[in-house]
């Protein structure tokens, strides 16, 4: 169910990026030498719900609309990538491979599903007739104000994690490339949002500190 905040169909090739980066991580994280490590010990329950509640969702969806079911299942693997996430960000250093194959993977996944939470929700509004009529442009400039605020403010806790600014940015340009031209406060909404999840992704990769995690030496 398309909805204003829906971004543009090309925005959806992201998946294929994603879906290699995670195979690649699957097979990578299951080589001889990864047994002993820690991090993937901490993280193995929250992105395997994760990665699983997306192949639910998908196949969910196939065969019901975007309802409160969809919206709880998408919120479930957003939880996990999270969890993930936070690993990463507060682990004391990362290995070259955790830093290349895991740390792009999990934080671009956890950004695009930020936004596809918000989308989810929207439509799933939409199905049970919340916000329709002459308000559904400003409903739907409203969440995508929130939406980029609550992503910013993200941004900012797993200290700039370059793809998690980037990715989430990705999602708010195909929402200004769609709904962006068809109502201006749409088009606004993601103008601004995109300034605060920029503005958040600059101010903590300035700080060396967050550079050397994400980047290394």
């Amino acid at each position: 169910m398309r909805t204003l905040v829906t971004p543009s169909g090309w925005a959806f090739a992201i998946w294929g990026l994603l879906f290699t980066g995670s195979a690649v991580f699957a097979l990578w994280q299951a080589l001889p030498g990864q047994r002993g490590n820690a991090l993937l010990d901490r993280i193995a329950w929250p992105a395997a719900v994760a990665l699983a509640a997306q192949g639910v969702w998908a196949t969910y969806t196939q065969f019901a609309n975007l309802t409160a079911i969809s919206a709880l299942i998408i919120l479930t693997s957003l939880a996990g990538l999270l969890v993930v996430l936070r690993a990463l960000v507060a682990a004391p250093g990362l290995s070259r491979g955790e830093r290349w194959l895991v740390a792009p993977v999990f934080s671009a996944l956890a950004a695009w599903l930020t936004a596809a939470s918000i989308v989810n929700i929207s439509a799933t509004l939409k199905y049970y007739g919340v916000g329709g009529g002459a308000s559904q442009p400003l409903v739907a400039a409203v969440m995508v104000v929130i939406g980029s605020a609550i992503a910013a403010v993200a941004t900012a806790r797993v200290r700039g994690a370059p793809l998690y600014g980037l990715v989430f940015c990705w999602a708010l340009l195909a929402i200004y490339a769609r709904g962006g031209q068809q109502f201006a406060a749409i088009g606004w909404a993601a103008i601004a949002g995109g300034a605060m999840v920029l503005g958040a992704l600059g101010w903590q990769l300035a700080q060396s500190a967050n550079r050397r995690h994400w980047f290394g030496a």
